[in-house]
């Protein structure tokens, strides 16, 4: 059949909350025009990240009444860490209630000032982990991932000839450690080939680096993988997965994302000495080493959503609807990435808005629009979330304006897709009447998340 269909029923059920033009506009303005701002029961499509909001599984929620809460020990545990293991490889795992909880133990024991963390591409967290220690966060992305309207298999690749520059101008001794982020979120959600991979992994050999995953999508990332890359067509998704794994020293995961749970994540190492470091730091901030600052039920959820998210049927429907919206959008003439991501749409917003400058944040004026005219909640990834000021004060923007509508894991059927479709057509009519934003409030660090706006 042509049809792909949701490879599941649907057993409970949550309502929405309708609204109107009129009260999205007064809900806007008391939010400071920041969607983060704004109550999760006054947004009819919730697309602001598709971390931690996926729906659970029967499975899961019956491993949830199975869930040991031993407070050392727990049986919840070795089972989340046998699965781990069977899909990664590596010796030693950690638990933590979130990916950020494990890139704030590494960081804070491998950062510092005068240290360098190269990666495709840094995500906001990993980013303001690393920078908090004084380190420095570099972003190697490959020059095709830098041009929204190129169609290529792997723009999530890094840059391996600028990686070895960097390494050469910096020193080997003065960068801890390398990382990929599979899928590359912040370059539009888009697969790392395991030929980049293998690749990276030979120069950091060269170099005496170590390689780390972050791995909070790596089962999208081998799906993508198998369909693209010559030489997987055959291979099971686990087996692509665990040989992602192979080439790597560490990883760290959000399970918030292919953990399919609303809570939870690890950090993954094989160097002893630095997983004693890291348990030991864990047991300061997270908890004892086998709970982590979790619950045992949500251990025993993260063990089946990590075995069921490799499922093929799940994941050809996770890419393909994700696929349909974009090529909707692209046939309507809207500039996205692509081709589109795994887990999010990412509009241009430099095209969709080219009448508005970076620096009056065209990215947040079209989540304004989105949420106002539909009640879709996106989240801007530009000048609001990873710019930058130089010393006169003005604006350091990053190579692309984005918007991510993130689509959470088993929630929304086709008919919310389609009912998108129709709002992100309907700002696009209009686009020529939207303006720029100002920001009146900003924190030092994360700024995205609290920040407050006003139009200009």
């Amino acid at each position: 059949m042509k049809t792909i269909i949701e490879p599941f029923k649907i057993k409970s059920v949550e309502p929405i909350r309708f609204t109107t033009p009129e009260e999205r506009h007064k809900i806007l303005v008391d939010a400071g025009y920041n969607p983060f701002l704004i109550h999760a029961d006054d947004v009819l499509i919730d697309l602001l990240t598709d971390s931690g909001t996926s729906a659970m599984s029967a499975q899961q929620w019956a491993g949830i009444m199975l869930g040991d809460e031993s407070y050392a020990g727990s049986k919840s545990f070795y089972n989340f860490e046998s699965v781990v293991k069977k899909i990664t490889g590596l010796k030693y795992i950690i638990p933590t209630h979130q990916g950020r909880a494990a890139e704030k133990i590494l960081f804070s024991i491998l950062g510092g000032p005068g240290k360098y963390f190269p990666n495709n591409t840094h995500f906001d967290t990993t980013r303001a982990n690393i920078e908090f220690t004084g380190a420095e966060a570099d972003d190697f992305l490959n020059e095709i991932g830098k041009h929204p309207e190129i169609k290529a298999d792997f723009k999530g690749d890094i840059d391996l000839e600028a990686l070895e520059a960097f390494i050469k101008q910096k020193g080997a001794a003065n960068i801890p450690l390398v990382m990929l982020t599979v899928t590359n979120n912040s370059g539009g959600g888009q697969p790392v080939s395991m030929h980049n991979i293998r690749e990276t992994k030979k120069l950091c050999k060269k170099y005496g680096l170590p390689l780390f995953i972050d791995a909070c999508r790596f089962a999208e990332n081998a799906y993508f993988i198998k369909k693209r890359e010559p030489g997987y067509a055959e291979r099971t998704v686990l087996s692509i997965a665990q040989e992602m794994f192979s080439y790597c020293d560490g990883a760290t995961m959000s399970a918030k994302k292919d953990g399919l749970v609303n809570i939870g994540g690890f950090l993954a190492l094989n160097d002893e000495q630095l997983a004693l470091n890291c348990r030991n730091l864990l047991i300061v901030t997270e908890g004892f080493p086998t709970y982590g600052g979790l619950a045992g039920r949500d251990l025993e959820a993260m063990a089946i959503g990590l075995e069921e998210v490799l499922d093929e049927h799940y994941l050809q429907y996770r890419i393909r609807s994700v696929e349909y919206l974009g090529e909707r959008l692209v046939a309507a003439g809207v500039p996205i990435i692509e081709p589109p991501g795994g887990h999010a749409i990412y509009i241009d917003a430099k095209k969709f808005l080219s009448h508005v400058p970076p620096h009056q944040y065209p990215g947040q004026s079209i989540v304004c629009a989105l949420y106002e005219t539909g009640g879709v909640r996106s989240v801007e990834i530009g000048s609001v979330m990873f710019g930058k000021y130089a010393g006169d004060g003005s604006l350091i923007s990053p190579p692309m304006e984005l918007v991510r509508m993130a689509i959470p894991r088993r929630v929304y059927t086709q008919s919310h897709v389609d009912y998108l479709l129709e709002v992100i057509l309907d700002v696009f009519k209009f686009r020529e009447s939207l303006g720029g934003y100002r920001i009146t409030y900003e924190a030092p660090m994360l700024r995205h998340f609290t920040a407050r706006f006003e139009p200009i």
